[in-house]
């Protein structure tokens, strides 16, 4: 028998998540025949699967030794060189300024070295992170930004941070600003709503507007500066959807400058020779915590800013004079 005692950073989640965590070769149709058996048990008692941990609850494992290794797949920490700069940091979340050009996660078992490889082998470095004392959680990011978007992203360094984090985003208590310059000159502040549908093919989205063709998403945008035909626009971004931006702006005749996928040729182009941009101008740059309840209500009224690229600050510069 394997007796497991549960810790504050495993506490606050559902007994079977727990368990595909911490045996993940394992079946769910397994786990929950053990249970069923009671060959697993909670605090000594028949366990449905469905109970909250709490920190020093006890599991039972009524299981061969070599059956527990057997569902356990080991976890290592792959050596990542840091390119991300740290924004803000405390015991449960890490709040990071991600460069263009780097993975949030892989996306095929080749890529190597994405944010979350370097936020993880970050934690390790500083002994917040070690793979075989925390056989049931792996910190994780709460919010990804495309592969050529640079700017903020917040990663929950314990379980408690993660769930946190997410119920904030989810609850829209966590307000996300981008800066982003555009092909033409807007002059009044204006929001674009539309229904977003992705063609996984392309990995491009289309954005409608009629109602029922796919998520509904919503895009504030205000004008700081324009000049030359060009606008540079705080984006305040409402819902979340892959691409919204760069396809809300394409929308109405907009598009993102340097974007590849959405953008126009000629001002990629002119960017390209000019300021060698190699990817849209668009950045993550700040968020409001709105949350005054919860384990993070002490993050209330806080803002988090990253700084801007080189490469960016150059182009505003050129364009607007000094931008701030």
């Amino acid at each position: 028998m394997k007796e497991i005692r549960i810790t504050k950073n495993e506490e606050n989640q559902r007994l079977d998540k727990f368990l595909l965590k911490y045996m993940n070769k394992a079946t769910k149709g397994f786990l929950y025949k053990m249970l069923r058996k009671k060959r697993i048990k909670l605090n000594g008692g028949r366990a449905e699967g469905n109970e909250m941990l709490q920190a020093g609850d006890t599991l039972q494992l009524y299981l061969a030794e070599e059956t527990i290794q057997s569902f356990m797949e080991e976890k290592t920490v792959a050596q990542a060189k840091r390119h991300f700069g740290i924004v803000y940091e405390d015991d449960d979340i890490l709040v990071v300024s991600k460069p263009a050009g780097l993975l949030t996660h892989p996306e095929k078992s080749s890529d190597k070295d994405t944010l979350i490889d370097q936020i993880l082998y970050y934690l390790y470095q500083k002994g917040q992170y070690t793979p075989d004392a925390a056989s049931s959680f792996t910190p994780a990011l709460c919010n990804r930004l495309d592969r050529n978007t640079s700017g903020l992203v917040i990663a929950g360094k314990t379980l408690k941070g993660v769930q946190a984090v997410n119920e904030i985003i989810r609850t829209h208590k966590l307000d996300k600003y981008y800066l982003t310059l555009v092909a033409g000159e807007i002059r009044h502040a204006g929001e674009i709503t539309g229904y977003l549908t992705k063609d996984e093919d392309k990995n491009q989205v289309r954005i409608s507007k009629r109602e029922g063709m796919g998520a509904k998403t919503l895009t504030k945008y205000r004008p700081i500066a324009h000049a030359k035909g060009y606008t540079l626009l705080e984006i305040h971004l409402i819902t979340g959807k892959t691409h919204q931006i760069r396809a809300h702006m394409q929308s109405i005749g907009h598009p993102v400058v340097g974007d590849r996928k959405y953008g126009a040729e000629h001002s990629n182009e002119k960017f390209r020779k000019e300021y060698a941009l190699s990817n849209q101008f668009l950045h993550a740059l700040r968020v409001e915590w709105n949350e005054k309840e919860g384990p993070l209500g002490y993050l209330y009224g806080k803002e988090m800013t990253a700084p801007l690229p080189k490469v960016l600050q150059d182009i505003c510069d050129g364009l607007f004079g000094k931008c701030e």
